[in-house]
């Protein structure tokens, strides 16, 4: 695998469904591509793919037509916008593509491997919870987002998630956004629940990304099917992605030794946010 722009691959995911974990990473995306970077979005929810939805587009291909021989990335991906943000949509109610086995997680993989290279930001949209598929493309990439809410079952799913990737799969490193917050406060305290129970029983150290305001505006550009930060860039939600994406921009600057030593969908040292 070749890391022409040494290429970050962030899986964003969620213990559950309902949490705005596929509007965040759309938003984190346009967030990247608008500061100058090349970013490739891959909807990797293979049971309930949604993002050409929010996006109000209809592909013609995607992830399922990309596993058939003769097809080719670049078949399938679709430009959203000019000079590099990308996505590579995926299929819904596609049984078999939600529990992939080895082999065809092996041949996805080898299929976009070189495609993946050419951009500087590769996030993964997984699906919610913890299939087999889920797992895999969680701990395959270089780094992990946790998005919740202050709901208790986002908080209990989360951890749920967390733990398995934890104890059965070795993975240490995770960033958590809480989403929908009323305020910094509730955000706080919501990111203490959850660390504390990671470190109490997993002996794990989440790292606090930040977190998104609650905001109706949200609301209204789903509805348009646009992007907030193309509908209202300066709304408070808009606000708070904005200041997720610089951090991230930033792990990606400070790792770029790392991220050139190893394949794109690898592991990276714990990292350390500002």
């Amino acid at each position: 695998m070749t890391n022409v722009n040494r290429t970050l691959s962030l899986a964003v995911l969620s213990g559950k469904g309902g949490v705005g974990k596929t509007n965040l990473a759309l938003n984190v995306g346009y967030a990247l591509h608008g500061a100058g970077h090349s970013l490739l979005l891959m909807d990797c929810d293979l049971g309930l793919a949604n993002l050409d939805v929010l996006l109000g587009i209809s592909p013609e291909r995607n992830l399922q037509d990309l596993l058939r021989d003769g097809v080719r990335p670049r078949d399938v991906v679709v430009a959203l916008e000019q000079n590099g943000l990308d996505v590579l949509p995926a299929a819904s109610g596609v049984p078999e593509l939600v529990e992939m086995d080895e082999d065809m997680q092996g041949l996805l993989f080898q299929k976009v491997a070189d495609l993946v290279g050419r951009y500087q930001f590769l996030l993964l949209d997984l699906g919610a919870g913890i299939n087999r598929t889920v797992l895999s493309f969680a701990q395959t990439a270089r780094h992990r987002l946790v998005v919740v809410t202050p709901e208790p079952t986002s908080l209990t799913d989360s951890y749920a998630v967390i733990k398995v990737l934890a104890t059965q799969h070795g993975v240490r490193d995770f960033w958590v956004v809480v989403n929908q917050a009323a305020d910094a406060r509730e955000a706080r305290e919501t990111f203490k629940r959850l660390s504390m129970a990671c470190k109490n029983f997993l002996d794990l150290d989440l790292t606090d990304l930040g977190f998104v305001r609650q905001d109706p505006t949200l609301t209204e550009a789903v509805r348009n099917q646009t992007p907030l930060l193309k509908f209202a860039p300066k709304s408070d939600a808009a606000r708070d992605i904005i200041s997720l994406a610089v951090k991230v921009e930033r792990f990606r600057s400070d790792n770029l030794d790392a991220l050139a030593e190893g394949d794109i969908l690898g592991r990276l040292p714990r990292p350390k946010v500002d």
